[in-house]
């Protein structure tokens, strides 16, 4: 897909499906007054605050409960701080059991006990004026339950209660420190909005609507990438699946509350917004259904951070628009579980370092850092406390989406798979995870089905050095590490799997297979390790280091949030690694990750291996598989790789070249500039005739030295990083 006015673009047709999704007003026809359509849009935001369904029995309990002051005597009001404010419980409370009151059908609605205690509940908030230390509170969270109360009890408040909630509600206004435009600008928006809904202010609804579509926008800045990954602040780094989800729910939510009014976002917003959740959102999860911990910041430490996403978003993008209407109604399907993702694409997010690879039967990610970003966000509130190493080459592969779910409190973090790491005491103290990255060849090469990662990686942490890469197929995909090099005492070692334990651990040595018994083991001579369905497959004979044991821990040492506990939490884990030793120097590996492979046929695959290891150098590093005719290779520096029969391929500069061949000839050469500084590139394949150009290359063949001399036209500014891809004509 090629981005149009900084967005990618194309058209997919469809038959008209009508989603399931809430019950909301009909729309207009769009003809009627302003006040009118104003009406329309008011109705449907009460609905969707109505939505919910109601626990009567949890009603009766917050009504039994309630001191006769209007507050709750189990919950601390006073603890203000920024890990604490159990204040919030107040606050759903309030709006429980309002919706218990207005909504038809329940036991309570309508019930004059329950009313007095809603009255009582809000007058005790509006006398204390609750305010946390944490600013989101203050001039996001309390204002947004305050005006979803005002909404659902309506004319049914008192005129104190509406004077007092409206100017509590109107903290969140749109020069409020939050409302940063590629930050909270929408969330602060659409809660200034519903203030404006409820004093039925048609000139703030406009105002509204015009800020949601003007943050459906690219940018160098906070905000929607061209890649489109999602910034929150200007340490670039990744908050798609974070900050970022506000973009599409807040937005897809708004667009079905204007729909059909004079009020309805236009066309490229929609449009554009379309494009991020399906290739910014829904590429960052597996199955286009559960986020991808590899894009995971602090959140990775909240209970629920790898739940599944419903299908909500993805049917109401397409009630509003059918653009891509096929794509959405397939994710809808997927996250419904009414169809089999059969999803298949390679993307790099070149403003993030976020490199994933999706198959129908697994998913595969890498996350990294350079120059141009930091490794994790700042500030973290005390949240994911132990991710100082969890961008230095993170590689997650799921099969089930269950494999890390929960997994965090027992984890080891300083074996994260992907990642080389020095093996220290303990990790240094929280305050100091969030790091700017050292090193600029950093990045991504992809043609949208296949790909490469790259990371010429320098610890922000530790004196440790290393060039890692990633090479994506089919059915496997290949791990090369080379020049580990430490200045620091401990062990370094590269993980290749942390997960949960699931049936037995089998160990190939010497052309036999074992099962491991419990512990952790040091072996010698290991050809190949099977887990739950993956091979992890090693062409030359390994030393290995293979855990399974029991791992403890608790939620209280990854996060300081209030709800964190410091209980004991017990799981089964497998891990399996190198170790480097103390100080290597120019230390390496190479491994491949097959996933889905029977522990029967691993012994045949690895005595045939489709994919041959090229090279595994400082200078260079590059895999071939055979089946799909394809040649993958990372130029640290500029040279030649020798790909046999007489043929060559050269670069003038470091780059990431892949090839794809058919029938004997190349069918496309796929280039890209992870150190994202060069204008253009030269590529040089001896033994091999090539003719024809396109918009950004040209080949010139010099029939005396039998060389094809091709220039090529790197992408500009933002768009530096990206692959270019040349389709060559057979």
């Amino acid at each position: 897909m090629k981005h149009q006015s900084l967005s990618l673009r194309f058209l997919m047709s469809g038959a008209v499906l009508l989603l399931a999704t809430c019950s909301l007003p009909a729309a207009s026809s769009g003809t009627g007054t302003a006040d009118r359509d104003l009406e329309i849009v008011r109705d449907r935001i009460i609905a969707y605050v109505m939505r919910a369904n109601v626990d009567a029995d949890r009603v009766e309990r917050m009504l039994n409960a309630l001191a006769p002051g209007g507050h709750w005597p189990g919950i601390d009001y006073e603890d203000v701080s920024r890990t604490g404010f159990q204040h919030s419980e107040h606050l759903n409370n309030m709006l429980h059991m309002a919706r218990a009151y207005k909504k038809p059908g329940n036991r309570f609605t309508g019930n004059q006990d329950l009313k007095r205690a809603i009255h009582s509940a809000f007058d005790f908030w509006i006398e204390h004026d609750f305010r946390c230390e944490n600013w989101w509170w203050n001039d996001m969270g309390t204002p947004l339950s305050i005006i979803n109360l005002m909404l659902t009890m309506d004319n049914e408040l008192t005129e104190p209660q509406r004077r007092e909630g409206l100017r509590i509600a109107g903290r969140a206004h749109m020069q409020s420190a939050g409302a940063r435009p590629g930050g909270d600008l929408i969330r602060v928006a659409t809660i200034w909005g519903k203030r404006g809904v409820f004093m039925r202010d048609t000139a703030v609804l406009e105002e509204v609507v015009g800020i949601i579509a003007s943050e459906m926008k690219t940018t160098t800045g906070r905000g929607l990438k061209p890649d489109l990954s999602h910034h929150h602040r200007h340490d670039n780094v990744i908050c798609t699946l974070s900050y970022g989800m506000y973009l599409p729910s807040q937005f897809a939510t708004w667009a079905l509350f204007i729909d059909g009014t004079r009020f309805s976002f236009p066309k490229p917003a929609t449009e554009l917004l379309v494009d991020f959740f399906l290739d910014g959102v829904c590429r960052s999860m597996v199955y286009g259904r559960y986020p991808d911990p590899g894009a995971k910041n602090r959140g990775i430490s909240r209970t629920g951070a790898l739940s599944p996403a419903g299908p909500q978003i993805a049917e109401d993008l397409y009630r509003v628009s059918h653009y891509r209407g096929d794509e959405l109604k397939a994710i809808a399907e997927i996250r419904r579980e009414q169809k089999e993702p059969d999803l298949r694409y390679t993307s790099f997010f070149w403003h993030s370092e976020y490199f994933i690879h999706q198959r129908p039967d697994w998913f595969a990610s890498v996350r990294m850092h350079s120059a141009r970003n930091h490794n994790m966000e700042y500030p973290h509130n005390e949240e994911g406390l132990k991710n100082h190493h969890y961008a230095d080459g993170s590689n997650f592969l799921t099969r089930t989406a269950q494999e890390y779910v929960r997994i965090f409190p027992v984890w080891d973090w300083q074996r994260i798979p992907g990642t080389t790491v020095v093996q220290k005491p303990e990790l240094p103290h929280w305050n100091q995870i969030a790091k700017k990255g050292r090193t600029a060849f950093v990045g991504g090469v992809t043609d949208g089905q296949y790909g490469a990662a790259a990371f010429d990686f320098e610890s922000p942490h530790d004196p440790l050095k290393a060039r890692k890469a990633w090479f994506f197929f089919d059915d496997e995909y290949v791990c090369l590490g080379s020049g580990i090099t430490a200045e620091a005492d401990g062990p370094v070692n590269t993980t290749i799997s942390q997960r949960y334990l699931v049936g037995d651990v089998s160990v190939g040595r010497g052309g036999t297979t074992a099962a491991l018994g419990r512990g952790e083991h040091a072996l010698s001579g290991v050809t190949w390790v099977h887990h739950d369905n993956v091979a992890y497959v090693f062409p030359s004979a390994e030393e290995l280091r293979i855990r399974h044991t029991t791992s403890t821990g608790s939620w209280r040492q990854i996060s300081h949030q209030a709800w964190a506990s410091d209980r004991e939490i017990h799981a089964e884990l497998f891990a399996l690694w190198f170790d480097h030793g103390e100080r290597p120097r120019n230390g390496s590996y190479h491994y491949i990750v097959v996933p889905g492979l029977e522990l029967s046929a691993v012994e045949s695959y690895r005595s045939g291996l489709p994919v041959k290891i090229l090279a595994n150098t400082t200078s260079l590093q590059a895999v071939r598989h055979e089946r799909l005719d394809m040649i993958q290779v990372v130029f640290y520096e500029a040279g030649q790789m020798d790909l046999g029969e007489d043929l060559s391929l050269s670069t003038d500069k470091p780059c990431m070249v892949m090839v794809k061949g058919r029938g004997g000839r190349i069918e496309t050469i796929t280039v890209s500039d992870p150190s994202r500084i060069h204008e253009a590139l030269y590529i040089t394949l001896r033994g091999l005739r090539i003719e024809g150009a396109g918009d950004n290359w040209t080949v010139t063949w010099n029939e005396k030295d039998n060389v094809s001399r091709i220039a090529v036209d790197l992408p500009p500014a933002e768009w530096a990083g990206k692959s270019v891809v040349l389709g060559i004509p057979l």
